[in-house]
C-alpha cells in the first residue's frame, strides 16, 4: 500500500504515532457529531442521510398538496460526459459535489451556489479507465467532523484509480492521499467512502477481472490502516473467529472462506464490495455486502464460493465478523450482493426487532435480526423471479429452479432476473411512519451462454455472453418496460403500491414526511409519488438521465431537494461509449438500446424549491459584477 501523506501539523514520525495513541479514546466524539449533523434538516451529512442508511427526512414544508409548485432554484454542471451516481452533502452551509472520473470534488456555499467555494480536480492514471466495468461512475463523499484542534474538518473522496483522499474541508487542501487498489491487477474505486468513528471504510471494485474482494478502514487523521479484511480465503483475514455465526452455524462458520473453493480459486475469486453501507452505533456493527465471484462462468470455480454474495456483520473497531448470511450460495448469475443495507426497529410477530433489510440482486428482499443474523423475511421482489421456487427459512438458502441454471454447453434462456438484478446499486429509502420501503427496481430478463477462459491479471474474466430484455410485464418487442418502483412493507411482505417505469429505476429513492417519494429515471425524468398511493404527482424532465439518488436540506428556512443528472452506469455504456453490439456492455446494450431516444450525456446537480425560491430570486443583484447602470444620456 502506498501512503503520500502532507498533513499539516505532523512534523515527525513521532507525532503519528501520538496521534494514533489517541484515536480511540475520542472516537465516539466523532460519531456522536456525525450523528447529531445528521439530525439536523441542513445538513445531509453522509451517503443515506443518517446511520440508519433510510434515506427519510423528517421535513414536510414540500408535501402532497404543493409538491406540484416545484420548481428549479439553481443548477451546477459538472462538464463531465459518464454517468453520475451518487448525491451530495451538505454540512453548514456548503455543499460538497462529486463527479465521475476523475472524480473532481467541487464546493459550494450555498449563501451564493454560483461561485464555486473550492474545486479539487486529481490528476489519475487514465489506465483506470480501461478495467473500470460499468462506466466511470463514482458513488459520493464522506464527511468527517474534526474532534481535536491539529485535524481540520475532513471530506473523503474515493478516486477510480485506486486512490483514497482526505481534503480539507473548509480549503479544499489535499491533507492525505493513500493508494488502496492496484489497477494493474484491474481494482478500482467506485463506492463511497463510510465514516464511523475515526476510521474512513473504503470498499473495493474489479470482480469481473477476478479481484478478490477486501474492505479497509483507515484512520482518518493519518491515513494509516487499521484493518482489512477480506471476502474470500483463510478465517484470519475474512475475520471469522470463534463466535462467527453463532446464532446461526447453519450459515457456516469456520474454514469456508477456504474450503467451498476449488484449491487457490479464492485468490481470484471476487466479492468486491461497491455498494452501499450501514452502521449500528449500539451494537458497534457496520452492514454490507461483498459482490459477485469471479468468473462468472459457475463451472469454473465449483463450491458455494464463500464469503461472497453474503450480508456483512463487522465489529467497526477490528472488522472481524459478527454473523455473515451468504444469499446466494455459488452464485451463477452475478447477482453481485453489494445493495443498500436499511436499518429499522420493527414488531414482526409480536416481537420488537432490530433488522436490516436488503433487495437483492438475485430477486429476493432479505430482513434479519441485525443484532444475530435470524432471517425474519425473504420475499420475491416481483412475483416473475423464475431462478428460485422459494427460500428455505430454516437453512436460509434460496432453492434453486434448475431450468434456469448456466451450466456449460447450455443456453440459459428468459432467466429472471437478468445479471443486473431486480435491484442494483439503487440506493432506497425507509418512511418509518409508514412502515414502507420505497424500492427503485429492474424489471429484467437474459438469456445466458458460458465459456472458458483463462485468468490473466488485469484483464476482464467473465466467461460468459449475456442479452437482456423486459421482464415478461415489460414491452420486449420495443424493449421498454424495464424497471419498476414499489412501496413494501417487512412486517407483512406486501406490496402497497407498484409501477412500471420505461426504463430500470437504477438511481434510488427518498422517503419525506411531506407523504412523499422522490426518485429520478434513466430517460431523464426527476418525479414525486404520493407515498401512501403511488399517485404521480409531479415531474420535471433533466438534461440527462438520473441514476444518482435525491437529498433534502434545509437553507436559510427553505426545503431543497437535490438530484445529480448524468446518464450512464452499467445501463447506460451503450449510449456513453456508443457501442452497437447487444451483447456487449455485459448485455446492457440490447436491453437499453432505446434509451437514446429519450436522453443523452452531460452531468450536473439539479435544486429544487417551491416556486423556485433560493438565493437569487430573493436577491436579484446577488453575485452581480456591478449593479450600476449607465446611459449616453438621450
Amino acid at each position: 500500500m502506498r501512503r503520500s501523506l502532507s498533513i499539516s501539523g505532523f512534523a515527525s514520525a513521532s507525532c503519528v504515532a501520538l496521534a494514533l495513541s489517541g484515536l480511540f479514546g475520542a472516537a465516539a466524539i466523532a460519531n456522536d457529531r456525525l450523528i447529531e449533523l445528521a439530525k439536523d434538516p441542513e445538513n445531509y451529512a453522509m451517503p443515506g442521510l443518517d446511520y440508519t442508511a433510510d434515506n427519510y427526512s423528517t421535513m414536510d414544508q414540500i408535501n402532497t398538496g404543493n409538491v406540484k409548485d416545484l420548481r428549479v432554484a439553481w443548477s451546477f454542471s459538472t462538464g463531465l460526459l459518464n454517468g453520475h451516481e451518487g448525491t451530495p452533502l451538505v454540512i453548514d452551509g456548503v455543499m460538497y459535489i462529486n463527479s465521475s472520473f476523475p472524480n473532481n470534488v467541487y464546493a459550494l456555499d450555498l449563501n451564493n451556489p454560483g461561485k464555486i467555494k473550492w474545486q479539487y480536480k486529481p490528476k489519475q492514471d487514465p489506465a483506470a479507465r480501461a478495467v473500470a466495468c460499468c462506466d466511470l461512475v463514482n458513488r459520493g463523499l464522506a464527511y468527517w467532523p474534526s474532534d481535536d484542534s491539529k485535524t481540520p474538518d475532513l471530506i473523503l473522496s474515493n478516486q477510480l484509480d485506486g486512490h483514497v483522499v482526505a481534503l480539507n474541508a473548509e480549503t479544499g487542501e489535499e491533507y492525505w492521499k493513500v493508494e488502496n487498489s492496484d489497477i494493474k491487477v484491474g481494482s478500482t474505486l467506485t463506492v463511497a467512502p463510510y465514516v464511523v468513528k475515526d476510521t474512513v471504510l473504503v470498499g473495493s471494485s474489479g470482480a469481473e477481472l477476478g479481484v478478490r474482494g477486501y474492505t479497509t478502514a483507515y484512520n482518518v487523521k493519518t491515513a494509516e490502516q487499521v484493518w482489512r479484511k477480506y471476502a474470500t480465503g483463510p478465517d484470519d483475514e475474512v475475520g471469522i473467529g470463534d463466535d462467527f455465526n453463532e446464532a446461526n452455524p447453519q450459515y457456516g462458520q469456520k474454514g469456508l472462506g477456504l474450503a467451498t473453493w476449488e484449491g487457490d480459486a479464492w485468490k481470484i475469486g471476487g466479492g468486491t464490495n461497491w455498494g452501499w453501507y450501514a452502521y449500528d452505533p449500539s451494537l458497534d456493527l457496520v452492514y454490507y455486502g461483498s459482490g459477485n465471484p469471479s468468473p462468472w462462468n459457475e463451472t469454473m470455480r465449483p463450491g458455494d464460493n464463500k464469503w461472497t454474495m453474503t450480508i456483512m456483520a463487522r465489529n467497526a473497531d477490528t472488522g472481524n465478523l459478527k454473523w455473515g448470511y451468504q444469499k446466494t450460495p455459488h452464485d451463477e448469475w452475478d447477482y453481485a450482493g453489494v445493495n443498500v443495507m436499511m436499518l429499522s426497529d420493527q414488531k414482526i410477530d409480536g416481537k420488537d426487532l432490530k433488522l436490516v433489510t436488503h433487495p437483492d440482486r438475485n430477486g429476493i428482499i432479505y430482513t434479519l435480526n441485525r443484532v444475530n443474523g435470524d432471517l425474519v423475511r425473504a420475499d420475491f421482489l416481483d412475483d416473475t423471479v423464475n431462478v428460485w421456487t422459494h427460500v428455505d427459512m430454516k437453512t436460509g438458502i434460496p432453492v434453486r429452479n434448475p431450468e434456469y441454471g448456466t451450466r456449460m454447453d447450455h443456453k440459459g434462456k428468459d432467466i429472471c432476473p437478468s445479471a443486473m438484478g431486480y435491484h442494483d446499486q439503487a440506493h432506497d429509502s425507509y418512511d418509518p411512519e409508514r412502515g414502507l420501503f420505497y424500492l427503485a427496481i429492474n424489471h429484467i430478463c437474459m438469456d445466458w451462454e458460458p465459456f472458458m477462459l483463462p485468468y490473466r491479471a488485469g484483464q476482464f474474466f467473465v466467461g460468459a455472453t449475456l442479452s437482456m430484455y423486459p421482464g415478461p410485464k415489460g414491452d420486449r418487442a420495443n424493449y421498454l418496460g424495464l424497471g419498476q418502483v414499489k412501496a413494501y412493507s417487512a412486517v407483512t411482505g406486501k406490496y402497497k403500491w407498484s409501477v412500471m417505469e420505461r426504463f430500470a429505476a437504477w438511481g434510488g429513492t427518498m422517503a419525506t414526511k411531506g407523504g412523499l417519494v422522490f426518485y429520478p429515471t434513466l430517460d431523464g425524468y426527476f418525479k414525486a409519488r404520493n407515498a401512501d398511493t403511488g399517485e404521480l404527482l409531479w415531474k420535471f424532465k433533466m438534461p440527462s438521465g438520473g441514476i444518482g439518488y435525491p437529498m433534502t436540506y434545509e437553507h436559510n428556512g427553505t426545503q431543497y431537494i437535490g438530484i445529480y443528472y448524468g446518464v450512464g452506469g452499467w445501463p447506460g455504456v451503450g449510449l456513453v461509449f456508443d457501442l452497437q453490439d447487444p451483447t456487449a456492455g455485459l448485455g446492457a446494450v440490447g436491453a437499453f438500446r432505446n434509451l437514446q431516444n429519450w436522453t443523452q450525456m452531460g452531468g450536473g446537480l439539479l435544486v429544487f424549491s417551491l416556486d423556485g425560491k433560493g438565493p437569487y430570486s430573493e436577491d436579484v443583484n446577488l453575485d452581480e459584477y456591478s449593479t450600476e447602470i449607465t446611459t449616453d444620456g438621450t
